[in-house]
């Protein structure tokens, strides 16, 4: 759902770029390439090792090797060994004919010279949402294509705020009040993740960037006062201190169990909102803090590459097989199987009819933006400086106008 990067590994992955632009992936020799007919198999590598994606990604991945006349043969790792792995497979020559990556990490495996452009074997991002295409290309060029998304947004418990005669909050103001109406003894007003790790940048994106804060100078005022959204929360009692240390998951546990009557997270926890169907919800955009602002979230969801071969029959069999993973057909059944949001635009009004309770995720990707959009492969030096911030204003370490200047050690 989010990024499951090795900062460390790919910190030094440009020092390996010589090698993936020569080895040519999966150990193919130089000979002349094949016909595409004879392409019989295609290799994949994927991170959905749990089911139910596991399986219900299976699913889509066996019916383009179907209509492609192809079998195919697929590995899946923990997501926090996929890159480690990408690394060691290009050093040894054995990269996959078709490898998924979490759509932040496109970039910086496409600057190591390791993906083939998408762009010269007949594909293209027409159609599809800005943000996503932003993720997904280098230099210009496309690298990636991702049939699906999500995003976060506003959880609410429909009952609790009935009884407390609360509307859904619309406004950062009308959030903290909404927050401290509902909290009382035993419950949080909110649930939200800011612990110290990708995912705790990841959850204040919303608030940053729809304030106009952005990732290339994280010491402005609308930084600050996304910031301080956090930390009014926190002081207030309308949020636990222990979301320094929560995780996504965390944040759902106290909401399932009525111990938070908000939460920021995202459209994967729905199913295990559907087994606790005593729990009645209901899902709103981000706040914002000015009512003429738009909100803008971050955009989550996993893009298929295909990695550089010598055999361009076989890379291109691997390129049209990436083209049927983002069919119309393909994303609207991956969509609503997974409770993510087709990445064609033209798909999302018909999604929205046929899967109600995505309506606000849906609204919310239509101006979301990729985490790598304006940095590139530099993103995660900035994830880092905002939930070591986050961490040192959540702690009363800095000042909400200090914490950033603090972590970036200025």
């Amino acid at each position: 759902m989010i990024s499951k990067r090795i900062a460390a590994v790919l910190a030094g992955a440009t020092t390996v770029s010589l090698v993936l632009a020569a080895c040519g992936s999966n150990g193919e020799d130089s000979s002349p390439a094949s016909s595409g007919d004879s392409v019989k198999s295609l290799t994949i590598l994927d991170y959905y090792n749990n089911d139910p994606d596991k399986s219900l990604v299976q699913k889509g991945l066996d019916s383009c090797a179907s209509q492609l006349g192809i079998t195919i043969q697929r590995e899946t790792v923990p997501g926090d060994t996929l890159i480690q792995k990408v690394l060691q497979q290009a050093s040894s020559k054995t990269l996959p004919d078709v490898l998924m990556l979490d759509n932040p990490d496109v970039q910086q495996i496409a600057a190591t010279g390791a993906l083939a452009p998408l762009n010269d074997m007949g594909l293209s991002g027409d159609g599809v949402i800005q943000g996503m295409v932003d993720a997904t290309s280098y230099q210009g060029k496309l690298y990636g294509l991702a049939p699906v998304t999500n995003t976060i947004a506003l959880f609410y418990n429909t009952q609790m705020l009935q009884e407390a005669g609360v509307q859904p909050p619309k406004t950062w103001d009308e959030l903290k009040a909404a927050a401290k109406k509902l909290t009382k003894p035993g419950r949080y007003g909110i649930a939200f993740n800011a612990n110290a790790t990708y995912e705790g940048s990841w959850q204040f994106l919303p608030a940053m960037w729809t304030n106009g804060g952005d990732e290339t100078d994280l010491n402005t005022p609308q930084v600050s006062e996304a910031l301080q959204l956090w930390v009014d929360l926190v002081q207030s009692g309308s949020a636990s201190k222990s979301v320094i240390n929560w995780t996504q998951g965390d944040a759902k546990d106290q909401f399932v169990a009525g111990k938070a009557a908000m939460m920021v997270n995202g459209p994967w926890q729905i199913p295990a909102l559907e087994k606790t169907p005593n729990v009645k919800w209901e899902v709103v955009t981000f706040p914002l803090n000015k009512p003429d602002q738009t909100p803008v979230a971050p955009l989550g969801g996993e893009a298929w590459t295909v990695p550089l071969n010598k055999d361009q029959a076989k890379q291109q069999k691997a390129a049209d097989f990436v083209k049927c993973l983002n069919s119309d057909e393909n994303e609207l059944a991956w969509a609503k199987a997974r409770f993510t949001i087709p990445t064609k635009t033209a798909l999302l009004d018909q999604y929205v009819k046929e899967v109600p309770s995505m309506k606000a995720f849906t609204e919310q990707v239509k101006t979301a933006r990729s985490r790598t959009g304006k940095l590139g492969e530099k993103w995660p030096e900035a994830a880092k400086v905002i939930y070591q911030a986050i961490q040192l204003a959540l702690t009363g370490k800095a000042s909400a106008q200090d914490a950033f200047k603090q972590a970036s050690g200025g």
